[in-house]
């Protein structure tokens, strides 16, 4: 469910002679206007809609996270999911039953509990031939994904044509728009995602009853659909959530966020199937709100996407599926369901698609010219599941079953009817971002029968010829994300990478890469974050280019190895990225004696040349050598750092990420009793209130920041806990907490140094009335700081970018680093990572003093 807390404005088979008359009888493919039927006028700038959308997951998280760190370990080692395009169908696998777990959450509302997914696949694979089940990857949590493949029987032969054919469309989309064969031959993808969130559980029984039907009916409607498309259902996206009731997966993760850092292995099974499959067609079945919520949503849209392709078939595919829905026959007074709604249409904001880090926006970038979330109607989770009565959860589950299946078969009725027409919108997408040609605006004109188009819904952009990327281990990490999300890369002859923008997938590319828009005064909130840019915050050199290099290029499949260990003397680690940072940390659990410089950088005796040599494979990080200087450079050494943390989930898996030892802690962990005697530094920004503290708890936290341990912390959990405990004098001020987005910042300190000029916030804070010993480590830039993203002030003209101009974005003292930034945020700014790294090796030895491990010695 995605909710906003305001109310807002409103193989070869011939076709059919159905579907060649969709086509209009041409022999090529060629794209179609939308069919949609008359529906009631738009309520956009009317009255404001009675049912606001409100935000779930999106604003600032303030729980502490306790997840365990092998959910850690498995996502950060998970092997990049893939599937053979040439198998033959169907592919029949036994799945191995999982124990009986009588716990599972899903099993008090009368839905299928994931123990009974494998014996209930492997059921469905023995109906007939038209049903194949694999195995596409592992959850967090350890539990496999399910991809079930629905469709006519195929020879090893005609597999391969349909993944030639497939390729075809994406690497030669003008050839493929005249091929006959695709015409004729080529079976529509449709794919269907249950589940993501872990406590909205219908989709997954809707898949299974839809699966059953279509497995046997022998009907003349279901054989042509069969035998003219390859329906893909991902059983449980988060197996995890399902068991356990909730919405993250076993890291804490909500996985409908995390499409463009892909950080999950859940997420990474989803991406490979959109780039495998190629879907033409998507649902994402979420819950809940009520009236059952059917996408296209309101603007802004994202400028990257080829809008009036995708409006055109979503829209349309929408009043397919409010007319099933409705035609349920459930109303208000009988059953407590409202009538559907399509927030394109109904409402005026607050329900938008401007970042890809939802899946159907993300599939639209891979292809899916129609894609929508679908939210079923009834509450079921949280409070509800707790308190209602059971007869009457499953009275609702058994009603947004019936729902969640009404949508899908108009989904398949859609597909089926339009078969042609969305191949060809498919192939135009490709063709228009592989010829460079430009975007087209959405109105009337380009995209009728679609009432209601207006200025607010035409979101376009200009994309360069190119960008290019340098090869540094940064780079690198970015060069094997864009590979890995199917976007094409080359190698110029100085090393360095090129995008070229003209390639079927520039959409993605561009949304990845550039650095985005400042979208404030186009709507009063955003529904989730608004600037995300990898280009700046990943910490790579990336820049556009107008023109190709001209040297020779040449494709790439992965990035050239970054490793590298020099031949001779002392080794330097620049730690200006996580991977540097993790080797740190693996080098120093080992016993290697190393030890920080002055300019921040760690130094590696030569005499653990062989362990820096496997560090350096392991984690693609480059051993420099020491420059040669006359006079030794101070340096000091390094002990094994291990973090207390009262943090996010994003923020706890990208310490994990840098491979530090780190115990999650909360203000209940600590009034439980907590042995300090085990932690260096204590890492606080959510779920730690000083004042809830029991007053033995809180005796013996002052006792562990008195004995020369440091805090780090972030946000105004974090400041205040360092103002409460009289760590750092600083006043810390939060704006907007709906603002979020890139910003410009100013580096000023040794927490920061190396750091890109570009941070990211949600909820921004900075500082003021700075105490005597208070160090500026990072500003905001003058002037407006937000590059990309919605920043307003607040009604009152505070809150806002100007009010955060030129202040402190990060400060330190000699017990406390605190940022104001999100430098860790869902593990996404990873170029923002080594921050963290710093300022808590800096804490960690903040003491002059002894203390085991943690002592500090200066050394000429």
């Amino acid at each position: 469910m995605r909710t906003i807390a305001r109310a807002v404005p409103p193989r070869p088979v011939l076709l059919t002679a159905v579907a060649l008359t969709t086509a209009a009888g041409s022999l090529l493919l060629q794209p179609r206007t939308a069919d949609a039927t008359p529906r009631p006028a738009p309520r956009r700038g009317s009255t404001p809609d009675p049912r606001p959308a409100i935000r779930e997951g999106s604003a600032p998280d303030r729980r502490a996270a306790l997840a365990p760190a092998v959910a850690a370990r498995r996502a950060l080692t998970a092997t990049e999911p893939h599937t053979d395009p040439g198998l033959a169908y169907p592919r029949r696998q036994v799945l191995s039953p999982d124990p009986t777990n009588t716990a599972d959450k899903s099993l008090k509302l009368g839905l299928t509990p994931y123990h009974a997914l494998a014996p209930r696949l492997n059921s469905l694979q023995r109906l007939g031939d038209r049903v194949s089940a694999e195995v596409a990857g592992v959850s967090a949590g350890g539990h496999r994904l399910y991809l079930v493949t629905v469709t006519a029987p195929e020879t090893a032969r005609e597999a391969a044509d349909q993944e030639r054919m497939r390729a075809l469309i994406e690497n030669a989309p003008a050839t493929a728009a005249k091929s006959p064969q695709i015409k004729s031959s080529y079976k529509i993808p449709v794919f269907f995602d249950n589940n993501i969130h872990g406590n909205e559980w219908e989709g997954t029984d809707a898949s299974l009853t839809l699966i059953e039907r279509l497995a046997t009916a022998k009907d003349p409607k279901t054989e042509d659909l069969l035998a003219h498309s390859r329906l893909y259902f991902n059983i449980t996206a988060n197996p995890d959530g399902r068991i356990a009731g909730t919405r993250a997966n076993a890291n804490g993760f909500d996985l409908n966020r995390d499409l463009v850092t892909a950080s999950q292995p859940e997420t990474r099974v989803i991406r490979a199937i959109t780039v495998d499959k190629q879907p033409a067609v998507m649902l994402d079945l979420h819950g809940y709100v009520n009236g059952t919520l059917i996408e296209p949503t309101t603007p802004p849209h994202g400028e990257n996407y080829e809008y009036d392709l995708f409006l055109k078939n979503t829209y349309a595919n929408a009043l397919g599926m409010e007319a099933a829905v409705n035609g349920l026959g459930y109303t208000p007074a009988k059953d407590g369901v409202e009538p559907a709604q399509i927030p394109f249409r109904d409402r005026a904001e607050g329900w938008d698609v401007w970042p890809p880090v939802f899946t159907p926006q993300y599939a639209a970038f891979q292809g899916a010219v129609a894609a929508h979330t679908v939210e079923i109607p009834l509450t079921v989770d949280n409070s509800a599941y707790d308190t209602l009565p059971t007869a009457e959860l499953r009275r609702r589950a058994a009603i947004n079953v019936a729902v969640a299946g009404a949508a899908m078969r108009a989904t398949l009725d859609f597909a089926q009817s339009h078969r042609a027409s969305l191949v060809a919108d498919q192939i135009e997408m490709f063709r228009r971002g592989a010829a460079g040609a430009g975007q087209v605006p959405v109105s009337a004109r380009t995209v009728p029968g679609v009432p209601g188009i207006g200025p607010e819904d035409v979101s376009t952009t200009e994309f360069p010829r190119a960008y290019t990327i340098a090869a540094d281990t940064p780079g690198a990490r970015l060069v094997a994300h864009l590979l890995a999300n199917d976007i094409r890369v080359l190698r110029a002859a100085d090393g360095s990478y090129v995008v070229d923008m003209h390639q079927p997938k520039r959409g993605l590319a561009n949304a990845l890469l550039a650095d985005g828009r400042d979208i404030s005064d186009k709507v009063t909130a955003m529904y989730d974050i608004s600037g995300w840019s990898l280009g700046r915050l990943w910490g790579a050199t990336v820049r556009t280019a107008t023109t190709l290099p001209g040297t020779p290029l040449h494709a790439v499949s992965a990035p050239s190895p970054v490793a590298y260990v020099a031949p001779h003397g002392d080794l330097r680690l620049r730690l200006t990225d996580p991977a540097e940072f993790a080797a740190l940390n693996s080098l120093l659990r080992q016993g290697v004696p190393v030890r920080r410089a002055a300019d921040g950088t760690a130094i590696v005796p030569e005499s653990a040349r062989a362990r820096a040599a496997e560090a350096a494979a392991r984690y693609d990080v480059a051993f420099e050598a020491t420059p040669l200087t006359g006079t030794p450079t101070p340096t000091t050494p390094l002990h094994p750092v291990r973090v207390a943390a009262a943090v996010t989930a994003g923020e706890l898996f990208a310490l994990r990420e840098m491979d530090f030892d780190v115990t999650p802690v909360s203000t209940e962990v600590l009034n439980a009793g907590f042995d300090w005697s085990k932690t260096d530094v204590l890492f606080v920004s959510a779920g730690l209130e000083y004042g809830d503290l029991t007053p033995a708890a809180r005796k013996a936290l002052d006792v562990f920041l008195a004995t020369g341990h440091g805090l780090v912390g972030r946000g105004v959990t974090g400041a205040a806990l360092g103002s409460a405990a009289g760590l750092l004098t600083a006043r810390a001020v939060e704006g907007d907490e709906d603002a979020n987005g890139v910003v410009r910042v100013v580096n000023s300190g040794p927490v920061t140094a190396g750091a890109p000029p570009y941070g990211f916030v949600y909820a921004p804070v900075w500082f003021t009335g700075l105490g005597p010993g208070v160090r500026v480590e990072q500003s905001y830039a003058t002037g407006n700081p937000l590059v990309a993203g919605h920043w307003r002030a607040q009604a009152d003209g505070s809150g806002g970018p100007a009010a955060a101009s030129g202040r402190p974005s990060v400060v330190s003292g000699p017990r406390a680093v605190l940022f104001g930034t999100e430098p860790l945020f869902r593990d996404h700014p990873k170029g923002e990572l080594p921050q963290v790294g710093r300022a808590l090796f800096t804490m960690a030895h903040a003491s002059s003093g002894t203390r085991g491990s943690g002592s500090v010695e200066e050394s000429g």
